[in-house]
């Protein structure tokens, strides 16, 4: 694949990518993770993230995770909370003013007023949906915490929420690009590192075998919207090694750790990573 050029207005400066693994999840069958899985192969485990994109000039937290009370009630283990595992890498959620929510299930908006200064990003679609006659279904609904999505609406309220639709550059050099699939508004951010454009893909792929393969996970609204995000996120990043998934462990094997204290626990997405298993 032909890289993607750098931001036609001059060259940005590139912006430090970071995954934080804040939970875990067992899962028993694979089936669990793909629509079609072999019922003979064994399963992936599921890891749970906040990603960090930070440059001098800015520092935009991607997703906030979920909380204790979740993690009991969904059968999760909980590593350590989002605002304590954002503080490994010294950032202080009470002074992040610029959250990104790639979608408001449980697992990526929750903790939203452990933020208390941020303006929160979000398409329209995903409110829209996670606010709409859909959730009057239980298997849509299911993913979503009502609690999290009323103190998102709070945050509406407060003026603190900024909704897009389709595409926006947040800054040069950082963009969100609504996908949809995975749920009714999804989007993924498309990163300008010192490697190149780098995709978060959040849930548009949970793991590397979903895109690859390709296979939608289970977890979905619009499956045609799905395998079309998988080629969207390609064409968005410079090559398949760069494009993140949202919840693969292998994430934590083969890019670099922060430092050696932080091994298992954060690593740098603006490095190259090693080659799949």
């Amino acid at each position: 694949m032909t890289a993607a050029p750098a931001p036609q207005w001059g060259a940005p400066e590139p912006f430090e990518l970071f995954a934080i693994r804040y939970a875990n999840h067992t899962r028993r069958k694979a089936s669990d993770n793909a629509i079609g899985g072999d019922f003979h192969e064994e399963a992936s485990d599921l890891d749970y993230f906040v990603w960090v994109a930070r440059r001098s000039d800015r520092t935009f937290v991607i997703d906030t995770g979920f909380d204790t009370e979740q993690a009991q009630a969904r059968g999760r283990d909980l590593i350590r909370k989002p605002h304590a595992a954002l503080a490994l890498l010294g950032i202080d959620a009470a002074q992040v003013d610029a959250v990104i929510l790639t979608h408001l299930h449980y697992d990526h908006a929750g903790t939203l007023t452990d933020f208390p200064r941020a303006c929160f990003h979000v398409q329209d679609t995903e409110a829209a949906y996670a606010t709409g006659r859909c959730m009057c279904h239980g298997f849509l609904r299911h993913p979503y915490h009502v609690e999290d999505v009323v103190s998102f609406v709070r945050h509406v309220y407060a003026g603190r929420v900024a909704f897009h639709d389709g595409v926006t550059e947040l800054a040069h050099g950082l963009s969100l690009h609504r996908i949809g699939g995975h749920t009714g508004g999804l989007q993924v951010v498309r990163v300008w590192t010192r490697r190149g454009w780098v995709v978060v893909a959040s849930d548009a792929a949970h793991l590397y075998m979903n895109m690859l393969r390709p296979q939608p996970f289970p977890a979905v609204v619009n499956v045609g919207e799905m395998l079309e995000g998988f080629r969207t996120i390609h064409r968005l990043a410079d090559s398949p090694k760069h494009v993140v998934p949202g919840h693969d462990p292998l994430v934590m094997q083969i890019y670099p750790p922060v430092s050696p204290e932080l091994a298992g626990i954060a690593v740098r997405l603006d490095e190259s990573p090693k080659d799949l298993p």
